[in-house]
């Protein structure tokens, strides 16, 4: 078996012997790269296949061969709570390769009193050169002016065409609802996507000081303070203001099951609204955010970690299309030295989870347990966000024309997630000591190896920045 070098894409490229799985087809095919970008399918035993040759072959009998994970919702070095994301973007888009995602979106942002323009610089100057794998960008909208939704419209020309923003953190990045509803009335004319981070955040800052004020100040709390209804009341809340605006709304990390319902109302009466979830809210629950001796301190993230009993209609709203995407919401702070700001006042923990490395296991694992079909495996991970955020048919998938971005996967592979063996820059792992089935053995990103049969062989400066379309959902 030959691999091609990792300076560069190899003239031609075969992946030969899987079963090649995308969001709408299971197909015995062998797979031709050339150029960076896919070439042809073809049967195994077809004459066209047969008739191929190239540089480099690459054996995926036994394995699946899947598109190149696309993960739309990280934050790599995010300054937050006096402190700052531990994972780079060179070690966070590492991380992600080993755990087969090919492309992230994450989020630059807007200062108050700042211009967009100024955020997304700053972003680019992060990322620039130091990436592994490919990426894109999202806008946080912090401060709506006159001057700020002007520029909405020259992002969007340029290729950031999605615009987050916060019911929640007043004080940090928080609009109201004027605010929201300016934007989405832009929105609604650029073709832009306003993604909502949807928690009531006055009334949950209120139960945070009456929390404290009675002495609880431990981990769990932060989950019973950002409660399910204040979720569910400010996804009601921003899809309302969608309809005012005429514009298309997309939820992130929905973990709560009246949230989803809201999602399903509306979704029900044939509105442009969609959501995601993320695999903490699948897999993790308010049992590991009372974990006892401060430890629950590791799964501090908003929104929280809900009761376990949420976790069903989560599953259901994927499986029937009212969840679209499953992304991470990356955003990995330390133990000791971050998580620990936290102690003796839940309110001070940094929020956020590492897992941009596991989101393609743990949702192989739900294949496995038969919770998902392994289309809809690719499609959450893969297609839908690619679609979503104007990547596809680029990004998402497998067909002549498609960057090259190829995962060769192990189904039978079996492995314990740990922090000793994660490649993301934090301290613990917040799936400690899961066993799962699968894993990721050879990623090519545009044809070129990052992960050879299990070796890192990527590169910081390989992964380019994607400009993006306008949602494939509305087109």
């Amino acid at each position: 078996m030959s691999t091609p070098s990792s300076g560069g894409a190899a003239a031609r490229t075969i992946v030969r012997g899987g079963l090649v799985i995308t969001a709408s087809d299971e197909t015995h095919a062998d797979v031709l790269i050339e150029g960076g970008r896919i070439a042809a399918l073809a049967a195994h035993d077809s004459d066209a296949a047969a008739a191929w040759t190239a540089g480099a072959v690459i054996d995926a009998t036994g394995k699946y061969v899947v598109p190149g994970g696309v993960d739309a919702h990280t934050h790599m070095q995010m300054p937050f709570g006096g402190t700052t994301a531990s994972d780079t973007f060179e070690t966070g888009t590492r991380a992600a390769a080993w755990g087969g995602t090919t492309t992230i979106v994450d989020f630059a942002i807007q200062s108050v009193g700042a211009s967009l323009r100024a955020g997304l610089d700053a972003w680019h100057a992060k990322a620039d050169g130091q990436c592994a794998v490919d990426y894109g960008f999202h806008m946080i909208v912090s401060d709506v002016t006159e001057h700020t939704l002007k520029e909405m419209d020259v992002l969007v020309e340029e290729g950031v065409t999605s615009f987050k923003m916060f019911m929640a953190y007043p004080g940090v990045f928080y609009s109201d609802d004027g605010k929201i509803l300016q934007a989405m009335q832009r929105a609604s004319g650029n073709g832009g996507l306003v993604m909502m981070h949807a928690e009531n955040g006055i009334a949950i800052d209120v139960l945070v000081r009456q929390a404290l004020a009675a002495g609880k100040t431990d981990p769990r709390h932060h989950g019973e303070v950002r409660h399910a209804l204040l979720e569910a009341e400010a996804t009601h809340r921003a899809i309302q203001l969608a309809r005012v605006a005429g514009s298309p709304l997309y939820v992130v990390h929905v973990s709560a099951e009246q949230a989803v319902a809201e999602l399903a109302a509306a979704r029900d009466l044939g509105l442009p609204v969609f959501g995601e979830t993320c695999p903490q809210y699948l897999f993790l629950s308010t049992d590991d955010l009372a974990a006892p001796d401060f430890e629950g301190a590791k799964y501090v993230c908003s929104t929280p970690l809900r009761p376990r009993e949420h976790q069903a209609a989560l599953w259901r709203a994927l499986r029937t299309d009212d969840l679209q995407v499953v992304s991470t919401d990356h955003c990995p702070f330390c133990f000791k030295g971050q998580k620990d700001m936290g102690v003796g006042d839940f309110s001070k923990i940094p929020n956020g989870l590492p897992g941009v490395e596991n989101r393609m296991d743990l949702l192989h694992q739900a294949v496995v347990d038969g919770r998902i079909s392994r289309r809809r495996w690719i499609e959450i991970a893969c297609a839908a966000p690619a679609r979503m955020f104007g990547l596809y048919p680029r990004k998402g998938t497998l067909a002549p024309g498609a960057d090259a971005d190829v995962v060769v996967y192990d189904p039978h592979a079996e492995q314990t997630l740990s922090a000793a063996t994660h490649h993301m820059n934090v301290d613990y792992s917040a799936y400690e000591g899961r066993r799962i089935t699968g894993r990721v053995e050879t990623v090519l990103s545009r044809g070129v190896p990052v992960v050879d049969r299990g070796s890192y062989v990527g590169r910081a400066g390989h992964g380019s920045y994607v400009p993006r379309a306008t949602c494939g959902y509305l087109d």
